[in-house]
């Protein structure tokens, strides 16, 4: 009688949509227990699932642009009987797998080999961000992108995933148009962007912040945090000033209830990351009032890393209670994010740091000098938060970023 191991989609999924993205193994391949064997992509992140049982891929039940209900069957995995005493099942040859180029022993996947015979651009020559350094089928995408970019030709994939399919079009004017399907995570933002707006009244304040004591403190620092393989950036020192500022404002961490407000012990923070025409991911750092500034930029290195390469887990995205949107890493000098995750109730935003002109007070005379600004702004969800509440906060916030010592 012959096993069977079903491969499932997780119950768990942090997304309203599951779909099935490619698969890295075909029927009739053998797989390691383990081994990376399909990706799905929700409305938030794209996972691997691996085999959970070595056999022989059997047979796929969902297809690729299948969609994934949890629990659903996705494949099953044909057992290599390994038994005591089996003496057939130890002679049986495993059988070779096609993922092994004749060139090198490198191994990619078919929907690797297949992107690299559709784009043109051998695998082999593409730096892996997958698991121990594997080529995936975003790499792929995203060397084709830059190949169209460095060549000057628009691009026909809409989103690094390549899972909008695009129809060309003429209007009556007959000028030509795109009509680009919208991803499972374009579809998610523009949802919760909609919510938001429909059930919070949203109020924004703005301040500027002088980053002179924190520049300061990073040229100090950097280095020898760089020796220890972390990355010492500005949003790490956000991240615990708004931790600080929380103290003084406790309210801007909360939720609201319509009879009550919920004021959250641990401060979980959000930070949004930009994944170029994918989208947006919000991945949060945990208990962040229980860690110091070198934890902080680490873990925001972990997260940033991962989410540069689609390795984020839904358990990276749950939990938030407050979020960050540094827009300024994009250039923008001013914006109003609106509340991206209720039922949080506030959001910052941070503008592009630059050099200013300011009137500052020495020694009783007023004088002018070149410091580097950004403005920043706190939006919030104005049925939990009053002016007063959000003043006292980017106050507290500013005050902390501008007297930072070591």
């Amino acid at each position: 009688m012959v096993d069977f191991a079903e491969v499932l989609v997780p119950v768990e999924q942090e997304g309203t949509k599951t779909v099935v993205r490619n698969w890295l193994k075909q029927p009739g391949e053998t797989v390691a227990l383990d081994d990376p064997l399909v990706e799905l992509e929700t409305d938030k992140v794209t996972q691997e699932i691996s085999a959970p049982a070595a056999g022989i891929l059997d047979e796929i039940v969902m297809g690729s642009g299948t969609d994934a209900t949890p629990g659903a069957v996705l494949g099953r995995i044909r057992l290599i009987a390994t038994a005591a005493g089996d003496d057939h099942a130890r002679d049986t040859p495993t059988l070779p797998s096609r993922e092994t180029s004749d060139a090198g022993g490198d191994r990619f996947s078919p929907a690797v080999r297949s992107a690299g015979a559709q784009y043109g651009i051998d695998p082999a020559a593409v730096l892996g961000t997958g698991k121990d350094g594997r080529v995936t089928r975003l790499d792929m995408d995203a060397a084709f992108e830059k190949k169209q970019r460095r060549d000057g030709i628009p691009s026909p994939l809409n989103t690094p995933t390549g899972s909008g399919p695009t129809t060309l079009a003429r209007d009556q004017t007959g000028h030509g148009s795109r009509m680009v399907a919208h991803t499972p995570m374009r579809l998610s933002i523009a949802r919760h962007m909609l919510e938001s707006l429909t059930a919070a009244p949203h109020v924004t304040s703005i301040f500027e912040a002088d980053f002179t004591a924190v520049i300061r403190h990073r040229e100090r620092n950097k280095a020898a945090m760089a020796a220890d393989g972390i990355n010492l950036s500005y949003t790490a020192y956000i991240i615990v000033a708004c931790v600080v500022a929380m103290r003084a404002v406790p309210e801007i961490n909360s939720r609201w209830h319509e009879d009550h407000l919920e004021v959250f012990d641990d401060i979980n923070i959000g930070v949004g990351m930009a994944l170029g025409d994918r989208g947006l991911v919000v991945p949060v750092i945990q208990q962040a009032q229980s860690l110091a500034l070198p934890d902080v930029a680490a873990r925001l290195q972990d997260l940033t890393n991962r989410g540069r390469s689609g390795g984020l887990t839904n358990a990276d995205m749950r939990g938030g209670t407050f979020t960050i949107s540094n827009h300024g890493v994009s250039g923008s000098l001013v914006a109003t994010p609106i509340v991206i995750n209720q039922p949080q109730s506030a959001i910052l935003g941070v503008g592009k740091m630059e050099k200013r002109v300011v009137v500052r007070e020495i020694d009783g005379v007023d004088t002018i000098q070149i410091r580097p600004m950004a403005y920043v702004s706190l939006t919030i969800d104005h049925r939990a938060l009053d002016a007063h509440q959000t003043n006292a906060w980017l106050t507290s916030f500013v005050q902390i970023l501008e007297g930072w010592r070591d």
